[in-house]
């Protein structure tokens, strides 16, 4: 467990997300689409750095963690922490295990950890998508609408456009309509005003 101390420096916090026509995001805790392409844009969104001595901060919900595929770790230049209020030891893989959303936030912004991370990514679940668009420090939300419909029974949270504005481009993200395994998509960034 993370118990911080110092003076808390403020880091970006970035959301990253499939959505399909109704805002499904998974289905009995797996993605519901195989899409390689798409899934190498969460990749590379999440591990890259500006500095080679630079890491991002990825927060993983419990049940998001142990969806996710054992061959995806490690993922480089990351450090990765799991949320859970029933967890006892950090899951096998990650790096660190917090009980709530801003005791992760401060493990990425105290101490001699704040200096090194660069960014913080949230990767889900749903209520913990919710705590991040919510956070003040969350700036840009990566949302690739998966354009189809799918039998889901998890649900990205909606998302204030009052606060959070759809750019036409973006730059280093595709704007053009995408095709893989006969589904359509398009990748997204929402961007928080002022």
């Amino acid at each position: 467990m993370f118990t911080g101390e110092g003076k808390v420096r403020s880091k970006p916090i970035r959301v990253i997300a499939a959505a399909c026509n109704n805002m499904g995001i998974g289905k009995d805790g797996h993605l519901p689409w195989s899409l390689p392409r798409e899934f190498q844009f969460f990749l590379d969104a999440v591990r890259t750095v500006s500095k080679p001595d630079r890491k991002n901060l990825i927060i993983w919900g419990r049940e998001t963690w142990f969806s996710a595929p054992k061959g995806l770790f490690p993922i480089a230049n990351s450090v990765s922490v799991v949320l859970s209020n029933t967890l006892s030891a950090v899951p096998e893989r990650a790096h660190h295990l917090c009980r709530d959303f801003e005791g992760a936030v401060q493990l990425a912004t105290a101490g001699p950890a704040g200096d090194q991370v660069e960014t913080i990514w949230v990767v889900g679940g749903a209520e913990v998508y919710r705590k991040a668009l919510e956070h003040p420090w969350c700036d840009l939300v990566y949302l690739t609408h998966i354009m189809a419909d799918f039998d889901c029974d998890t649900f990205f949270p909606p998302l204030d456009r009052s606060i959070y504005a759809l750019q036409d481009r973006f730059p280093g993200v595709q704007h053009k309509i995408q095709e893989e395994n006969g589904i359509r998509y398009k990748f997204q960034v929402f961007k928080r005003n002022g």
